[in-house]
């Protein structure tokens, strides 16, 4: 049998939460559909064990198989949301400090002779 990947060993712990819970929702589905085990993985194109591996949550089942599993659910759509741009948070954050560090940043002398002289930058006028 090949050795786990490194990868899979050190899953975050809310990844490995994550997965479990994605595995409990699909043996729920196919519970309530009135599946048996060996239906349900004949119709993933998996074996049985297999199966079982994706039902406990199991990080070394090919996402293509939880992905086969979404879509005999009807659920495949909500797939590519998962990673959507308007959701990395982390993504933002960044964009927001790379604007922060490129934005004119005037030195404070620079403003308080602009005050003492009283005088304001000119704005554009329209045309």
């Amino acid at each position: 049998m090949p050795s786990t990947p490194q990868a899979l060993q050190s899953l975050p712990p809310a990844a490995t939460q994550a997965l479990h819970i994605l595995g409990e929702n699909l043996a729920i589905a196919r519970v309530r559909r009135r599946e048996s085990q060996r239906a349900w993985a004949k119709r993933l194109g998996i074996s049985v064990p297999t199966l079982i591996r994706m039902e406990r949550g199991d990080p070394g089942v090919s996402v293509g198989i939880y992905a086969t599993a979404l879509w005999l659910m009807g659920r495949v759509s909500a797939l590519p949301a998962i990673a959507a741009p308007a959701e990395d948070k982390g993504a933002l954050e960044s964009d927001v400090r790379g604007a922060l560090k490129r934005r004119a940043v005037r030195s404070a002398a620079s403003v308080e002779a602009r005050l003492a002289r009283g005088t304001r930058p000119k704005k554009q006028e329209r045309s």
